[in-house]
């Protein structure tokens, strides 16, 4: 019935100019969806404004009260009614829509907000301070007001002019969330800034739910400390340090390690020219990284920056500037995968120290006293004066003076010392054999239920899953020997032929050079079918119509595809699983020596083929805590 009829003569649609109130309500919709996107456009502004500290209050999840206070170089008091019109901005001309360095451009965050707000402005650039107020698209006069510097921008009564919104927002807690979430985002990117937020529901006294102080010094290590402050301490230790270039793009941030996995994507945050985006390209290439290390259930931590030629990145996507397009996504996208498996590679066998954390938790102390207060334990290491005494007491009568010097003697040796034995007359297994306690994973010292290896180490000991060690190493082996021989390609008698459409056998052709890298041959065949002649002989029997349509998928999702390669990593690693020492083997002392000192020489050796860990290193300290010696 809303359709126009043909026949209905005169009674045609009137194309009607919309007034402003609408207009603004309308770019709202796209602007503000929720009261994290206020937050984030209002924090935006304050950091473009050149702000040292911001605090942003919060009242029931943002849908009452949004405040956000910064010290930055403020708004004359004639500029305030043209900051709430439509398109009228500080921060760019307009001459170069491409030639953005700035995070807002578009103008419309605050006319978007007092269209759906009540919204007040108090600003202060030079000797006096000034207030605007906007209720739903009516703006007030400017007033003085008292302020000491900066702006102060709040907004009440969020989306009351436009109901309808109000149903689609979640509960107070989920709110508030989502504007944490946004402020760590904006954390990270500017170090250098100090954020503080509020929670000020209910008697309004309030109570910080985040805090980060800014930080001093150079870029990564300004970035390090901002990082354990927002990610946590634990992430700060297990992140890799990652910075490379490549044909105007640099990468850098901080990566962790394998084995610091997630169980979700929560952990990944990506920048670019230092704003926050969620791109499907680098969330694609970050996972591509960490693909030969993970498990498909578990999803690697990382903060990582691109910066660039704004030139080569157009940032005007959409208009909540989330999103960016690559002028060469497949450079953005190589850059990342080349540099993070660089990162992990220099990493070698370092695995992270979650792994003993946990391992120490799964350890359960005595328990308290039935008074509550802790167990005092009198396990203090004795003096020497108190260890002659000891041995002393201990000593046979005095008519037995050769023994009781032996008793005294072991004061001053912490080890029996050594007989005195002819080298002649002494067995060949009584040769002592090499300590590397000083090496990273120590000296084997024995193996428990024939699977874990038990290593001591200068401060401490190690714990080796002998399997899962080795399937690692004979997987590394394999890749090493694959890349120098090249992939071994099985020619088929009968030319397989598959049918694609024009576009995708254009797009397949364009990456056949790539293709016969890795042993799959493709050539034209006439319309949009292609010819398949060589497979990869590593994959036996292949079905090359399902594989060119797997390939195609990542070519048109990505721009570049990996699931040739994928299959043939997978089939090495099911290689090296059953070719790498299997659990229940007793293992002699020198075979265990061996695989810790080649774990030490090869990368990745941290963690299985799977993501698992394959050692865990205790401390002594840690040991000692446990038996209540601290």
């Amino acid at each position: 019935m809303g359709q126009y009829d043909r026949n209905m003569g005169d009674m045609r649609p009137v194309i009607r100019q919309l007034d402003d109130a609408a207009i603004n309500r309308i770019a709202a919709g796209e602007v503000v969806e929720r009261p994290a996107s206020a937050v984030k456009e209002l924090v935006e502004n304050a950091i473009d404004a050149g702000a040292t500290r911001v605090m942003v209050e919060i009242a029931d999840g943002g849908k009452t009260l949004i405040r956000v206070t910064d010290d930055g170089c403020g708004i004359a008091a004639e500029d305030l009614p043209l900051a709430l019109s439509r398109h009228a901005t500080s921060k760019i001309d307009g001459s170069d829509l491409l030639n953005i360095h700035t995070f807002g451009f578009r103008g419309e965050a605050l006319p978007s907000l007092g269209a759906v707000g009540r919204l007040t402005i108090t600003s202060r650039a030079g000797d006096e301070a000034a207030e605007i107020r906007v209720s739903g698209g009516k703006m007030g006069a400017v007033k003085p007001a008292a302020l000491r510097l900066g702006t102060v921008v709040e907004l009440r009564d969020l989306f009351y002019a436009t109901p309808a919104r109000l149903k689609f927002l979640r509960s107070d807690r989920s709110e508030m969330q989502a504007v944490s979430d946004c402020i760590k985002r904006l954390a990270m990117a500017e170090p250098s800034v100090g954020f503080t937020l509020r929670d000020v529901s209910g008697d309004g006294s309030g109570r910080v739910t985040f805090r980060a102080d800014p930080e001093s010094g150079d870029l990564f290590d300004a970035l390090h400390g901002r990082l354990a402050q927002v990610l946590g301490r634990e992430f700060a230790e297990n992140a890799l340090r990652i910075d490379a270039t490549r044909e105007g793009l640099r990468l850098f941030g901080y990566a962790a390690l394998p084995t610091y996995s997630r169980g979700a994507a929560v952990a990944q945050f990506l920048f670019v020219n230092g704003r926050p985006v969620r791109d499907k390209l680098l969330t694609g290439a970050l996972r591509g990284a960490y693909s030969d290390f993970l498990s498909r259930d578990r999803h690697p931590a990382a903060a990582l920056f691109i910066d660039c030629d704004p030139h080569l990145v157009d940032v005007n996507v959409h208009p909540a500037k989330s999103e960016v397009r690559f002028r060469d996504p497949g450079l953005a996208r190589g850059l990342i995968v080349s540099a993070l498996r660089h990162g992990l590679a220099e990493a070698g066998h370092r695995a992270s120290t979650t792994v003993a954390g946990a391992t120490l938790g799964a350890m359960r102390p005595e328990q308290p006293t039935a008074s509550g207060a802790p167990r005092v334990y009198q396990m203090d290491r004795p003096s020497q004066g108190a260890l002659r005494s000891a041995y002393a007491a201990q000593a046979p009568q005095p008519v037995f003076e050769e023994t009781a010097a032996a008793f005294s003697a072991r004061v001053d040796a912490p080890f029996p010392a050594p007989l005195t034995v002819d080298p002649e007359d002494a067995p060949a297994q009584d040769t002592p054999e090499p300590r590397h306690d000083a090496r990273p994973l120590g000296t084997a010292r024995g193996q428990v239920h024939e699977n874990y290896i038990i290593a001591q180490t200068a401060d401490g000991m190690v714990i080796v899953d002998q399997h899962a060690a080795h399937e690692r190493l004979v997987y590394e082996r394999l890749k090493r020997q694959t890349a120098e021989k090249g992939i071994a390609a099985q020619a088929l008698l009968i030319p397989e032929i598959v049918e694609l459409s024009d576009a995708d056998c254009a797009r397949l052709l364009d990456h056949a050079e790539a293709l016969h890298d890795l042993g799959l041959s493709v050539e034209p065949f006439g319309g949009g079918a292609v010819a398949v002649r060589e497979t990869p002989a590593i994959l036996g029997t292949v079905n090359a119509d399902s594989l060119l349509r797997d390939v195609l998928d990542e070519l048109a999702d990505l721009g570049e595809t990996h699931a040739v390669k994928d299959r043939i990593d997978a089939i090495l690693s099911r290689m090296a699983c059953h070719g790498s020492v299997r659990s229940g083997r007793r293992m002699q002392a020198d075979e265990m020596n061996a695989l810790l000192r080649e774990m030490e020489a090869t990368p990745h050796s941290g963690q299985c083929n799977h993501g698992r860990p394959t050692y865990v290193e205790l401390k002594l300290a840690d040991i000692e805590r446990l038996f209540g010696r601290t």
